[in-house]
């Protein structure tokens, strides 16, 4: 099962106003598409320019996770908004490699360098 926060906006780390960042973390697989689907295209809204998913604790992912990637993004490019992935364990990262889904996205190392990535 995947969870889904929308990171709260603390003092020290709070991320700029027209950026959204959202954690995953569990399996992103075809028990967990649906909903998470449904969540993080609820999330998308005018105003929002980067979507951010840190994928640091996602531990698997399958074609279902990726077609919820990938559908988020398209969703978000038609409201004007950037998907960025941040911190793909090295499985996730070898599985968006090896089907190409790598070169849809910005890719960042970790969240920080997401962060201060330009739109």
């Amino acid at each position: 099962m995947i969870s889904a926060t929308v990171a709260s906006r603390g003092q020290d780390a709070a991320p700029p106003v027209d950026r959204a960042i959202v954690r995953l973390g569990g399996a992103l697989d075809t028990a967990a598409a649906p909903a998470l689907r449904e969540r993080l295209l609820g999330i998308l809204h005018h105003g929002t320019r980067m979507l951010i998913l840190d994928l640091s604790r996602v531990l698997r992912c399958d074609l279902a996770g990726l077609n919820v990637l990938i559908s988020t993004q398209r969703r978000a490019r038609l409201l004007g908004i950037t998907v960025c992935l941040a911190a793909p364990s090295s499985q996730v990262a070898n599985l968006l490699q090896s089907t190409g889904v790598d070169r849809r996205f910005s890719m960042y190392p970790d969240l920080s360098s997401a962060l201060a990535g330009t739109i």
